[in-house]
């Protein structure tokens, strides 16, 4: 099970992680309505390395990014449900529209992003790449998105 943690306590543990040779995978996202899409993407970037590290958009970012109607689900509850996955070892929330400081701070050896960022358009890849690390793109289920879950339940129920 993931620990919730601040950015001061994940920089300690990591450096315990780094000191080991634990290769980490850094990603992040909003996460509302956690459905399958979710769940596999996390799992296939967990494989990428040895420690998973969640950068979570806390809720005044998703706001800012989704509209005034997102989260759906609050995000003390959304870093609850990913800290219980298996595969996930820390998430930490931030509240800046990208996760750039959180990048360099982490220095994660792999950083992960779906497969709809392009190269070049990857906030944070720059960091990783200048810190001898990795960018990888995962494929995303097509379909399986938090807003279309949205867009079903307010046709179901109109």
């Amino acid at each position: 099970m993931g620990e919730i943690v601040g950015l001061k306590k994940l920089l300690t543990c990591l450096k315990r992680q780094k000191a080991k040779r634990k290769k980490v995978v850094f990603t992040n996202g909003c996460f509302d309505i956690l459905h399958a899409g979710h769940v596999r993407y996390l799992k296939k970037a967990a494989s990428l390395g040895d420690v998973l590290v969640i950068g979570l958009n806390s809720d005044s970012s998703v706001r800012g990014i989704k509209g005034h109607k997102r989260p759906i689900v609050p995000e003390k509850e959304r870093a609850e449900v990913l800290s219980a996955l298996g595969f996930v070892d820390y998430v930490v929330l931030f509240g800046d529209s990208t996760p750039i400081k959180l990048i360099t701070a982490v220095k994660p050896d792999i950083l992960v992003k779906g497969a709809d960022w392009k190269k070049g358009q990857i906030v944070g890849e720059d960091v990783v790449m200048a810190n001898g690390g990795r960018v990888a793109r995962i494929r995303l289920v097509k379909g399986l998105s938090t807003t279309n879950i949205v867009e079903k339940i307010l046709k179901s129920h109109a």
